[in-house]
């Protein structure tokens, strides 16, 4: 059994930042991002896996901001020519995502290459605050530096 130590402290929220377009997005409200490698057992004979291959990798995840930072996206995109952020090419957005285990560590960033976002909505319930949107992406690549 691994020793775990369970006073260490994980990330902060306030130790984030997420850049999208070089922007520092203030209006953020979540992010994931993965990395998939496709994988499968390889059979011979018996019922035993003799190994596993590999195949394709995919990137992809989503930003989750407040309205303004969308229609701010969006409003970046009509400005160079496009519909909205959808249309922008993969090979112009570049995310950023910076963060520290504590404020005076060292940071670390993902940084994800060549994304396109997949949709663009706008949405709002009844009774709520603030709106906020859901840009889910795909990508090139992803590097942890």
């Amino acid at each position: 059994m691994a020793n775990i130590n369970i006073t260490s402290s994980e990330c902060a929220w306030a130790h984030f930042e997420v850049k999208v377009l070089s922007k520092v997005i203030k209006g953020l409200r979540g992010f994931s991002t993965k990395k998939t490698v496709e994988s499968e057992h390889i059979y011979g004979s018996g019922n035993e896996p003799i190994d596993i291959s590999k195949g394709n990798t995919k990137y992809e995840g989503n930003i989750k901001l407040l309205g303004f930072e969308a229609d701010a996206l969006n409003k970046a995109a009509r400005d160079a020519g496009y519909d909205d952020i959808t249309e922008v090419p993969h090979e112009l957005i570049v995310i950023n995502i910076s963060y520290k285990k504590k404020a005076s560590d060292k940071g670390t960033s993902i940084v994800t290459s060549g994304v396109q976002f997949t949709e663009d909505g706008f949405e709002m319930e009844q009774g709520a605050k603030n709106r906020e949107v859901t840009l889910p992406y795909i990508a090139m690549s992803r590097r942890i530096v």
